[in-house]
């Protein structure tokens, strides 16, 4: 069931109803959203109903066993039993046929045949995102920063079908919490709702579909027939068209849920604007960077361990969330290929602050001596260096257009790997490059020229901007908004494809 359907529309509207007449008694709102939530995702395949069931038993199981357990080996060991029953699921599912290939061509390299049966495992919807969910959830009990809460709670929290497939991914301390008490009918920021709604359909349907299916998936299908400035376009298009795509997922999800009462945490704020790759996974998919940063970069030592030991984390992070997102190569390497940068622009900022701690020892000790020879009898005299305290520059290393400019071109040749099968069509389509500089092409259109622009253009508006339109939606009468959205949606279903495809985020 997709977002941008009538088949939704319906859903939605009988789900918002029932909702709002059932939020003043939670015992019986709770079950009903809890149904819905399992109907939505069984729309897609009703047999992983089941999938979400045993996770949501499984690991309240787990949570609670932790948290009556008292300090000891105990609940380390409850607690590895967790991860590891979570990601045996999440290995089985959609790891499965990558490790067996990988293995099986591995030992053919060195003549040996490894005939290991290849199973065909269906990929449920949203399993990425559903094992971080709950991963949060066990592991903040086990830190003690949060609290289990009751079965039907916690299930609520796992099957919350706004953001089910694709995220944001909510954490449980920051979703539970909202179901504690029913919400106001009379205090939905509806306008926000709907503004976050109506962006996404655009950004979905206008600017992420239209790029695919006018230049994005033909270049990446068969890149040797398109001319270099075409492959040229079609890499920033798709750059354009998963910012569009993802980022579309999430407003609509983050609107809805405003809808049924219920904040979730923002997962971009303009990535193309980065100056550096360190700030480019500040704004883009912020609900994973801060994930990995949490439960995985800090807990293997951050860079409380030295600088060695600072980039390995780096690396190892980034790989891992690389192979998160899919089971390739190319996925781990496009994780390497950020584990990289990122220490490259740690390695510099190393630097400099080494530069900083030279230049102002030297300056800090030639004004000691030169103190000391101003003393009678003190000429000559020997002074211990005396190390300052120094206020390092804390501002990014670079800034400016060149740098933007340079971290999309590293962020849109890292897409390349991303989008591909194999490394073999990423460098098809990296060669084409450099192939075919004698003509423009006939997928170079105005339209397509258009959606790039936008879609990276928005990014630049200044927030203040977006936050004065909604302010000023919001102080027109609901009728007139009525009206305008109506126009809006008639709009988009006269622009729009002529039906609107996967986001690209439910392969992960």
């Amino acid at each position: 069931m997709l977002f941008p359907t009538i088949t939704f529309a319906v859903f939605f509207l009988l789900v918002f109803v029932g909702s709002w007449l059932l939020m003043p008694r939670p015992g019986l709102w709770k079950p009903f959203m809890l149904g819905v939530s399992l109907l939505f995702y069984g729309w897609w395949e009703w047999r992983f109903v089941l999938l979400l069931a045993l996770s949501a038993v499984v690991n309240q199981g787990f949570a609670l066993l932790i948290e009556r357990l008292g300090p000891g080996a105990g609940r380390k060991w409850a607690l590895a039993a967790a991860v590891a029953a979570n990601l045996g699921v999440l290995g089985w599912f959609k790891y499965y046929g990558f490790f067996v290939t990988s293995f099986v061509n591995f030992a053919a390299a060195f003549g040996f045949n490894a005939d290991l049966p290849l199973l065909r495992v269906v990929l449920p919807i949203g399993i990425s995102f559903l094992t971080f969910r709950v991963l949060s959830y066990v592991i903040d009990v086990y830190r003690g920063t949060l609290r289990t809460a009751s079965l039907l709670d916690f299930a609520v929290y796992v099957t919350f079908f706004p953001y089910i497939a694709a995220g944001p991914i909510a954490r449980a301390a920051e979703f539970l919490p909202q179901l504690a008490a029913p919400r106001d009918p009379r205090r939905l920021d509806t306008s926000r709702a709907f503004f976050l709604i109506f962006s996404g359909l655009v950004k979905k349907m206008l600017i992420a579909d239209y790029l695919a299916t006018h230049l994005v998936n033909g270049v990446f299908t068969t890149p040797g027939q398109y001319t270099s400035l075409e492959t040229l376009l079609g890499i920033i298009g798709y750059s354009v068209q998963i910012f569009c795509d993802f980022s579309a997922y999430a407003d609509i999800a983050i609107g809805i849920s405003l809808l049924l009462g219920f904040e979730l945490p923002e997962n971009f704020n303009a990535p193309y604007t980065a100056t550096s790759v360190q700030d480019f996974w500040r704004r883009w998919h912020m609900t994973l960077s801060r994930w990995l940063r949490d439960y995985l970069y800090i807990p293997l030592g951050g860079n409380r361990k030295g600088r060695l030991r600072t980039y390995l984390n780096l690396m190892v992070t980034m790989v891992l969330g690389g192979l998160w997102h899919g089971a390739g190569w190319p996925f781990v390497f496009w994780g390497f290929l950020y584990g990289g940068a990122l220490i490259v622009e740690h390695r510099r900022v190393d630097a400099r602050r080494e530069r900083a701690l030279s230049v102002s020892v030297g300056r800090e000790r030639r004004a000691i001596l030169a103190a000391c020879d101003s003393l009678p009898g003190a000429a000559g005299a020997t002074v211990a260096p005396v190390a300052p305290a120094i206020a390092y520059d804390k501002r990014p290393w670079h800034g400016g257009v060149w740098p933007r400019i340079g971290v999309f071109a590293f962020v849109s040749l890292a897409w390349v790997f991303f989008r591909s099968a194999t490394f073999a069509a990423a460098l098809d389509v990296l060669a084409r490059l450099f192939q075919s500089w004698g003509s423009i092409g006939a997928a170079v259109t105005p339209g397509v020229l258009l959606a790039i622009a936008v879609g990276i253009g928005v990014q630049y508006v200044p927030r203040s901007i977006w936050e004065r339109g909604q302010a000023g939606f919001s102080l027109v009468h609901p009728v007139l908004q009525g009206v305008v959205l109506a126009f809006g949606f008639v709009l988009l279903d006269v622009l729009g494809p002529t039906g609107p495809a996967a986001f690209i985020y439910f392969g992960f």
